[in-house]
């Protein structure tokens, strides 16, 4: 995974998967594969609700292996299978202002995808605060969860 600023509020990240851009906007969309690949290695969604629309809201809530929960949700603002898909975010207990707004990019090339995902903050000290939390961590461990799950030879994984 590569991690870039760009200005003074945004975060790129970007992650290459081996399966079809499908499949991996499925798994970005779909409460049944969220559930099994969303968080840090050692976090679960135990709450995974999705409104998938324009306007519409989502919701999840994941707990650690100490048993800490961790709440977040927004709401849906564009949603373009399965090239795009646009939401703003914002956690229960967040330590930083305003809303972030979550941009997640899907590109296919001979059957690998690339997500792009573009996290823009309301404030220069959001942006500040999050590259001070383990976020970039936790989120490669989330994708190699991702990974395995959409391995050829994972169960679940279907349009």
């Amino acid at each position: 995974m590569t991690v870039t600023l760009h200005g003074d509020r945004e975060i790129r990240l970007s992650r290459d998967f081996a399966a079809p851009r499908h499949l991996v906007f499925a798994a970005f969309t779909r409460p049944d594969l969220l559930v099994r690949w969303w968080g840090a290695r050692g976090w679960h969604l135990i709450e995974c609700e999705v409104d998938l629309r324009v306007d519409g809201r989502w919701r999840f809530v994941s707990r650690g292996p100490d048993g800490t929960l961790m709440g977040q949700g927004g709401t849906y603002r564009e949603i373009d299978p399965p090239a795009r898909l646009v939401c703003t975010e914002l956690f229960d207990d967040q330590s930083y202002p305003g809303e972030t707004l979550v941009r997640h990019d899907f590109t296919e090339s001979a059957g690998r995808t690339t997500v792009v995902t573009t996290l823009r903050f309301a404030t220069r000290r959001g942006r500040d605060t999050v590259l001070r939390y383990p976020m970039t961590r936790g989120l490669a461990e989330a994708f190699d969860r991702l990974t395995d799950l959409l391995h050829p030879t994972t169960e679940g994984v279907t349009p």
